[in-house]
């Protein structure tokens, strides 16, 4: 992202490109150093909060923004590498964004998601390994279309085809995009499920699965 005028960034970054890294070490403190190393060493932080808290404090910080925007585009998707192209685009469209706040958010997947099969659950794309989220925030509702144009391209850039995405980041995109959500026979099993417990499609203000016929 492009740093907001938060207190806790010197002030010379304002504006300027940076990478926010969000890092949870969950194990014995005592060993939450040697961990942690690899990160720290990749580059001097210009700024460094990483410390003991309690899980709820890892989101104040980013509650703690501006006012809250007038309009906002989301786009989401998986996807499996990141690579120096993708990262230079990544910059090239956050400067060139005229939101108030954009976004590109990348979430490394795998682990405990990973070692469940895809058809235990809803949730079918485990064995994707990241997950990627695009986002303009912005006040004025004149420029919607602006931010939305932005948001697809660069989300088709990062996409590069790939299928998927995770429900709860969806917007509203049609069913062809809630069908990504459950690919395959999740999908089926879904309206089946739906068919037996709500055959009239009474909870349908959602990313909706429609009853099977």
């Amino acid at each position: 992202m492009l740093s907001p005028p938060t207190p806790f960034v010197p002030e010379e970054q304002h504006g300027q490109p940076v990478l926010f890294g969000l890092l949870v070490y969950t194990g014995d403190p005592a060993g939450a150093e040697k961990v942690l190393a690899p990160f720290r060493a990749l580059a001097t932080p210009i700024i460094d909060m990483l410390k003991p808290m309690r899980y709820p404090e890892i989101y104040e910080l980013m509650e703690e923004g501006g006012p809250t925007p007038a309009g906002m585009v989301v786009r989401s998707m998986f996807i499996d590498t990141v690579d120096q192209e993708a990262a230079a685009s990544i910059v090239d469209y956050l400067s060139s964004s005229t939101a108030d706040m954009a976004v590109a958010q990348l979430r490394v997947l795998g682990g405990a998601v990973d070692r469940v099969a895809d058809d235990a659950t809803s949730f079918a794309h485990r064995g994707r390994k990241v997950m990627a989220n695009v986002a303009a925030m912005y006040q004025d509702p004149a420029q919607s279309e602006i931010h939305e144009a932005w948001a697809d391209a660069l989300a088709d850039l990062l996409r590069r085809g790939s299928r998927g995405v995770y429900v709860n980041f969806l917007a509203d995109e049609g069913e062809a995009r809630v069908r990504e959500a459950y690919p395959g026979p999740t999908w089926d099993r879904l309206r089946d499920v739906k068919r037996r417990y709500d055959p009239g499609n009474l909870f349908h203000l959602n990313q909706n699965i429609p009853p099977a016929n």
